[in-house]
C-alpha cells in the first residue's frame, strides 16, 4: 500500500500521514537523539504510556505529561509520593492508568541510580552496543513497564537503533 501525499508534498510513513502533530513528530523526533536525561526519560515514559494505545493519543496529551510529570524531572518525578500518583489519576490531561504512573515514579528512581553509577543515563546509553537484547536486558531489571517491543520503540525513538522507515517515506534510507 503506498503512503499518502502530506499536504507539504513529502511522503512519510503511514503511520504519521494525515496528521499535523504526527508528522511533526516523525520529521523531527523519531530517531534522533533527544539530548539530556530528561529528555530520555520523556522519550522513555511516553513509550510507555503509549503500549496498548495509539502514538497519536500519547503525543495529543505530550503536554499534559510534561505539567504531570514536572517536566519530565528525573529527580523532581523520583521524589513523587502516592499522593501525587493519586492526584495524577484524577488528571484528565494524561492518560490514567495506575500501573503506568507508577512505574514512572519507579523509573525515574532507577534512573537516579543509573545517574549515580555513570554518570549520566545518556552516558550509560552511549557505553551499550546497539543491540535491543542486550539493553532490555540490562534495563529491565531496572526498569517497571519496560517489555522488549517499548525497548526496540524507546531506542528506536531516542537514534540509538535506526528507526524503520517505510520505503517510500522521505526519511527512509
Amino acid at each position: 500500500m503506498a503512503n499518502a501525499m502530506s499536504p507539504d508534498g513529502r511522503v512519510r510513513c503511514r503511520w504519521a500521514a494525515g496528521d499535523s502533530l504526527l508528522a511533526r513528530y516523525h520529521d523531527l523526533e523519531w530517531g534522533v537523539p533527544p539530548g539530556d536525561d530528561d529528555a530520555h526519560f520523556e522519550a522513555l515514559t511516553l513509550e510507555i504510556f503509549q503500549a496498548g494505545l495509539s502514538w497519536r493519543t500519547v503525543l495529543y496529551k505530550r503536554e499534559g505529561f510534561r505539567r504531570a510529570f514536572a517536566g519530565f524531572s528525573i529527580p523532581a518525578v523520583a521524589a513523587f509520593t502516592s499522593d501525587d500518583v493519586d492526584r495524577l489519576l484524577l488528571d484528565p490531561s494524561i492518560v490514567r492508568h495506575r500501573a503506568k504512573i507508577e512505574a514512572t515514579v519507579h523509573n525515574a528512581r532507577a534512573l537516579l541510580a543509573l545517574q549515580e553509577e555513570a554518570g549520566s543515563f545518556v552516558d550509560w546509553l552511549a557505553g551499550q552496543p546497539a543491540d535491543p537484547d542486550a539493553i532490555h536486558a540490562a534495563l529491565r531489571p531496572r526498569l517497571a513497564f519496560f517489555g522488549r517491543t517499548t525497548c526496540v520503540s524507546f531506542l528506536e525513538a531516542i537514534g540509538k537503533i535506526p528507526p524503520v522507515h517505510d520505503p517510500e517515506c522521505w526519511r527512509a534510507g
